[in-house]
């Protein structure tokens, strides 16, 4: 960002604080997120011939939005980020109409982008969330509880839970955080939440054997290989009743971190906070490959 860019936001700084006010209701990563996209926006139109290095609303207009989403896809940002960018630019819209009114139009009407590719959610409906944490429960293991909280609750692969080594598992019974990302060497630091941690802190209280390599222990191996996660989840399955069976009959330890993204996405967690908990590739602050 060059100074002139600074400067104008710089300028701006007054309406970017009653546009935070604005955005009070959301979540914190999504508050921070529009903010970030307002910047660069105000700092890009205040470059554009003409503007001087200053911004006006009034300079928002359906061409200069056109624009700036053009300038985007030069720079190589996905579809699903300008399309994002996109509806900021519409609620950043909205504030200057209704709250400051200093626009008369929203500048995003009219402005059509290529549909964004469908990717499945990998949503769990409710029924399935409610059956899995339920039959985990029944099966009383503390073992099987760790592995289904790292799936359900910290988006884990199961090379991460399966590689994970005790140099690289930091849980108290305060709080916790691990370095995974065996496969790819992607590695990262991820914080556990409390639903995360407590099971895992359990077992590995349970277990006992800190001189251990791996977290996960196995009667076959020095570690639980990821055929046998695997295979401990379709055992979990196994224990459904005959109406609960089909409801989750084709879902895989897979499934558990596709829904995490899902929740966290739903939380208000921006996608490069989603790609860099889960060690996803990212282009540019925009995913450039989804789980």
């Amino acid at each position: 960002m060059t100074s002139s860019e600074d400067d104008a936001i710089y300028e701006a700084r007054a309406l970017l604080g009653e546009y935070e006010q604005f955005l009070s209701g959301k979540a914190q990563g999504t508050m921070d997120a529009y903010l970030r996209t307002v910047r660069h926006l105000i700092g890009w139109v205040a470059q554009r011939p003409g503007n001087e290095g200053q911004f006006q609303p009034a300079q928002l207009t359906q061409m200069t939005v056109e624009l700036y989403l053009s300038h985007l896809e030069q720079e190589g940002l996905s579809l699903n980020h300008r399309a994002r960018v996109k509806s900021t630019i519409s609620n950043f819209a909205n504030f200057l109409i209704e709250e400051k009114g200093l626009l008369q139009r929203n500048p995003t009407r009219g402005i059509n982008l290529p549909p964004v590719p469908q990717i499945a959610s990998g949503e769990l409906s409710e029924d399935q969330r409610n059956i899995l944490s339920s039959l985990v429960e029944q099966e009383g293991n503390r073992r099987g509880s760790a592995l289904f909280a790292l799936g359900y609750w910290a988006g884990c692969r199961v090379s991460d839970v399966s590689w994970l080594q005790m140099v690289h598992t930091h849980v108290g019974p305060q709080e916790g955080w691990l370095h995974v990302g065996y496969k790819g060497s992607k590695w990262r630091d991820i914080t556990l939440m409390d639903e995360a941690r407590k099971p895992l802190y359990a077992y590995l209280q349970a277990t006992g054997d800190t001189g251990r390599t791996y977290a996960f222990l196995s009667q076959r191996s020095e570690r639980l290989t990821e055929e046998a996660i695997h295979y401990w989840f379709r055992k979990v399955k196994a224990l459904a009743t005959k109406a609960q069976f089909p409801v989750i009959q084709h879902l895989t330890f897979h499934d558990l971190r596709q829904d995490f993204a899902y929740r966290a996405r739903e939380a208000g967690w921006s996608i490069e906070e989603v790609a860099n908990y889960l060690g996803l590739a990212t282009k540019k602050g925009a995913l450039s490959t989804f789980l």
